[in-house]
């Protein structure tokens, strides 16, 4: 009898663990199962960020693998809300903006709660269902697919979306943050997106804790002197206060303010 779907996703991952690759086939064989099943089972754990899809089967994820939603929203909870009131603090009233993906950029959504008149553009389900009850607000949403493991709209419908609007700010986090000043993510519909999102603010807002600058993520979205501020708790690598002075980029570390 083959094992049911929870205990077969368990055992697909200690496979790939082990052998670094599975296929479609050797797992159809072994847990005597159709390919096609395998097939969703792969899409399903891929979706869920514990493989990546590989022609004829999938990998482990390549970097540090990026955790589920309610893991990355508990890391560094009090960073990130300090993060979120300071880039808060730079949006007046009045003003439009983009939200991208991410549990930061959702710090900062709360954040904002306090303004008035604030257009808000997001591919993030979270932040338009904080959002989108307080009638000083009005909230778009882009289209697109929606990822299942955190509501992140991707793709190129909500890359094409963003590019129809010229707002004053965007909000936007990353995954990972390379020494040599790179933005890095996961996913490359979402990177896609964030580059849409960045060329089409007037000033961008990166936002992310110290933590990214030990992780690490394959797809690169930008550099951080492409950014107009840079909003973090602590920024532990000399390098990157370099590239950020040399590039007129405002850097604001949370873990040095007094009153947020």
């Amino acid at each position: 009898m083959a094992a049911d779907s929870s205990e077969r996703h368990r055992a697909i991952i200690e496979l790939a663990r082990q052998q670094s690759r599975v296929t479609v086939d050797d797992l159809a064989s072994r847990f005597g199962v159709s390919v096609q099943t395998i097939r969703k089972d792969l899409n399903l754990l891929c979706d869920q960020r514990q493989l990546t899809r590989v022609h004829g089967g999938a990998t482990l994820p390549s970097g540090v693998e990026n955790l589920e939603y309610e893991a990355r929203r508990r890391i560094a909870a009090e960073a990130k809300a300090a993060i979120g009131r300071a880039a808060a603090a730079i949006i007046p009233n009045d003003a439009s903006l983009f939200i991208n993906i991410g549990t930061t950029t959702e710090a900062v959504s709360q954040a904002l709660l306090d303004h008035t008149g604030l257009l808000v553009v997001t591919n993030n389900i979270n932040v338009a269902n904080r959002m989108r009850v307080y009638p000083r607000f009005e909230v778009v949403i882009a289209g697109g697919v929606v990822r299942p493991s955190d509501g992140g709209v991707v793709g190129e419908a909500a890359a094409g979306f963003f590019s129809q609007f010229k707002v004053d700010y965007a909000v936007i986090g990353a995954s990972a943050l390379d020494a040599d000043g790179a933005l890095l993510d996961f996913d490359y519909r979402e990177v896609r997106v964030a580059q849409a999102i960045m060329a089409n603010a007037r000033h961008v807002i990166l936002v992310a804790d110290q933590g990214k600058f030990s992780r690490s993520a394959p797809v690169r979205i930008a550099r951080i002197d492409q950014v107009g501020t840079f909003v973090t708790d602590h920024c532990p690598i000399e390098g990157v206060r370099t590239l950020c002075a040399n590039a007129g980029v405002t850097l604001i570390e949370t873990d040095t303010l007094s009153d947020i």
